[in-house]
């Protein structure tokens, strides 16, 4: 048959909502209890305060007590990292390509752990939001 093997589609089967340039689709960071410090969305995935809730409850629900780093929810790749009382999400499109988006998630790991000297922890992070937003807006252009 001349089937196209998954995974092999040519670039104009991708779809105009998703340019191929935009590879992140949120960041977030959340407590130990998975409540919201950090949360940047970078398109329209989750266009309401009650959707983003409803999936950063479903995000922390499925992964804060598995110990791996890539998660595939609703379509949905997701990289993650546990840091003292934080978790640190970065959110991609299922054809993203993991790699990448941990690249994202340890350069903003290192970011805050360079500015903070340390590891990075809830109330640090706090006491600098300011910092931290600018960190977060550097690493990730509007996504």
């Amino acid at each position: 048959g001349g089937r196209t093997p998954p995974g092999a589609e040519s670039p104009r089967s991708l779809s105009p909502q998703e340019p191929t340039l935009y590879t992140v689709k949120a960041l977030l960071i959340l407590d130990s209890l998975g409540q919201r410090l950090l949360a940047k969305y970078y398109d329209g995935t989750f266009p309401t305060a009650k959707e983003q809730a409803a999936f950063e409850r479903n995000i922390f629900n499925q992964t804060h007590r598995a110990g791996g780093e890539v998660a595939c929810l609703g379509g949905l790749t997701v990289v993650y990292r546990s840091s003292a009382d934080l978790i640190f999400y970065v959110v991609g499109g299922c054809q993203e390509n993991e790699l990448m988006l941990l690249a994202v998630l340890s350069c903003l790991l290192d970011a805050l752990g360079q500015l903070l000297r340390r590891e990075v922890e809830k109330r640090w992070l706090l006491d600098n939001m300011e910092g931290t937003f600018l960190v977060v807006d550097e690493i990730v252009d509007r996504g």
